[in-house]
């Protein structure tokens, strides 16, 4: 997949906003494991919104590298171990839901808030999936630390899915007011190196 320079330069800049949202953070102290309520969400909903399905995801794939790779932009830091931890799952599902909102989106193709406000539901119920699933794995076949489904989804995705939800309202709201320029600038653009 070949970029262009600013869209190379807008995926930094959507992994730096995502990584800022790790530490805007609630922690949440729960029996087996520390919740972190943060803002990331938000701009991975955004990135998803203003960037659409290719870009959004590349977004959120350099921030998870560069986590991975030792820089501590996570919500309890980083590094490859950070792979082991049950929560890792719901980053990873940072990345199949920002493909999800990118696509809805694309195909709307023009500002309708119910249709974007169901594109962030749609990135928030694959986001929590992808998570659920990791962490009932991780837990039960990993950590052997056994949990059921049903604390997974009561106690590690309940209790901040309403939060999550808010943050979908405002992203959408955001995105309705911020795409057409966005989009203004990234066609000037285009069109400028057309002209070149």
């Amino acid at each position: 997949m070949k970029l262009k320079t600013k869209e190379l330069t807008t995926c930094a800049l959507f992994a730096a906003l995502i990584a800022i949202g790790a530490f805007i953070k609630v922690d949440i102290p729960l029996p087996m494991y520390t919740m972190h309520f943060t803002f990331q969400w938000f701009f991975v909903l955004m990135a998803g919104f203003l960037l659409g399905a290719k870009l959004a995801t590349v977004s959120v794939i350099v921030y998870l590298s560069i986590g991975l790779a030792g820089v501590p932009v996570f919500a309890a830091g980083g590094g490859p171990a950070y792979i082991f931890r049950p929560g890792f799952g719901f980053l990873l599902g940072f990345v199949l839901a920002a493909f999800v909102i990118g696509t809805i989106t694309e195909k709307v193709g023009k500002n309708h808030k119910g249709m974007f406000l169901m594109a962030s539901v749609a990135g928030l119920v694959t986001y929590y999936t992808i998570g659920a699933i990791y962490f009932y794995c991780m837990n039960n076949f990993y950590a052997a630390t056994p949990v059921s489904w049903s604390v997974v989804v009561v106690e590690y995705c309940l209790i901040t899915i309403a939060p999550d939800f808010i943050l979908c309202v405002l992203a959408t709201a955001f995105s309705l007011k911020l795409r057409p320029v966005f989009l203004g600038m990234m066609h000037e653009y285009s069109m400028d190196r057309k002209v070149v």
